[in-house]
């Protein structure tokens, strides 16, 4: 109960946090997620939804048994970890919390699904629909320094290498993404359990923590100085921009292209010589990737080796510098993985709904602050009539 209107506001102010994931299995890196969720929320509420979908391929613990290894596994936010049939998706989520009384949200979610969810959020705020209805004053989704732990690939020990672990019999890759205070028994129990959801036999023999292989083959490669030194001639996977290794990190480089500078991974570039040159011109100076130049006649590829060569080292300021070169016109730039990514996640409509959206939020808040200077202005108008009357009838004695 609330003892006061002190207090009252004190509680329409106060926000919820939460997360939600398919932690399919759950790994260190979702307890890197759940720390970061608590911290952020400092004193305010936080919870962690988990969804219910299940399948032998990527999503092999029930729902049930996965809250329970999830509270088993990080037991300083198992009073969190909520077991709730009729939350199914983050929308479910929104509207339960909405249910609770919370005025206020924020969502805590892998670097590379902010926009992703703060567009789907904001999109249904206001609206009902069939996970219901939520109508919060404020939608927040922040950062929790990672990428999402429950995302494929080859970046930290993720859900999907333990999937891949599991499958193979490998208990040794499986217990790596097992915090180091679940108990050997209860690894082996977990690691049975993602099994027999994948539909396969229980491994009866296992041993935890013996002989570990090589995290990357291109790692080991680098360290050994075997892959990339300082000066050599790359080519940015992402864009294809040609670039110069300036230094070597740990594992990264930083890489140089014109007057720009870029910290690169070790897989996000490759040498120049690895890459095919183009027949027709590969005798000119500096490299001509095959890529580059496909599709264009002999002295077209020429024309555009030298436009290059003319416009690469300006500035960016520098409004010649991005001239088409030769051989451009008509042609369609690639979009990267990144934007495809963000394309199949939802449509262009939500994407413009919300730039539209984000557009009449400015505009409302610039008529409010045109609206605040107009009063400002009348109310030093009428002070100094004020002063004015106020000067003329101690003048005139009045």
């Amino acid at each position: 109960m609330i003892s006061s209107f002190k207090n009252f506001l004190v509680e329409e102010e106060k926000t919820i946090y939460f997360t939600f994931g398919r932690m399919n299995p759950p790994t260190v890196g979702h307890e890197k997620l759940l720390n970061v969720l608590s911290s952020k929320s400092g004193k305010n509420p936080y919870r962690a939804f988990v969804s219910q979908s299940q399948d032998k391929k990527k999503n092999p613990l029930s729902y049930k048994d996965k809250v329970k290894v999830i509270r088993k596994m990080f037991p300083k936010h198992a009073r969190s970890i909520m077991l709730d049939v009729k939350v199914k998706t983050v929308f479910d989520a929104a509207t339960k919390l909405y249910n609770e009384g919370h005025v206020n949200i924020t969502m805590v979610v892998g670097s590379d699904r902010i926009l992703e969810f703060e567009a789907l959020l904001k999109k249904y705020n206001g609206q009902k629909g069939r996970h219901g209805f939520y109508n919060f004053n404020k939608i927040s989704v922040v950062s929790a320094g990672d990428r999402d732990p429950d995302a494929d690939g080859v970046e930290g020990m993720s859900a999907s290498k333990m999937r891949t672990a599991a499958n193979s019999g490998d208990f040794t890759t499986f217990s790596q993404g097992i915090p180091k205070n679940v108990s050997n028994v209860d690894t082996k129990n977990i690691f049975n359990m993602v099994r027999k959801g994948m539909g396969l036999k229980e491994e009866k023999e296992t041993t935890r923590h013996v002989q570990l292989e090589s995290v990357s083959e291109i790692r080991e490669s680098y360290i050994n100085g075997k892959l990339f030194k300082e000066g050599d001639t790359v080519i940015i996977k992402e864009t294809e921009e040609v670039a110069t290794i300036k230094n070597l990190g740990s594992n990264y480089v930083i890489v140089e292209t014109g007057n720009k500078t870029y910290r690169k991974w070790l897989d996000a570039i490759e040498l120049v010589e690895a890459s095919p040159q183009d027949s027709d011109i590969k005798d000119r100076d500096g490299t001509q990737p095959a890529r580059y130049h496909s599709g264009l006649a002999k002295t077209t590829k020429t024309k555009r080796d030298a436009h290059f060569k003319k416009h690469g080292k300006k500035a960016d300021d520098d409004a010649s510098a991005y001239q088409p070169a030769p051989g451009d016109k008509g042609s369609k730039t690639k979009p990267s993985k990144y934007t495809k990514a963000f394309k199949d996640m939802y449509d262009e409509q939500t994407v413009d709904a919300v730039k539209d959206r984000i557009s009449r939020e400015r505009e409302v808040e610039k008529r409010k602050d045109m609206a605040d200077k107009k009063r400002h202005d009348s109310m030093m108008d009428r002070a100094r009539s004020a002063r004015t009357r106020r000067n003329s009838r101690r003048t005139t004695g009045v």
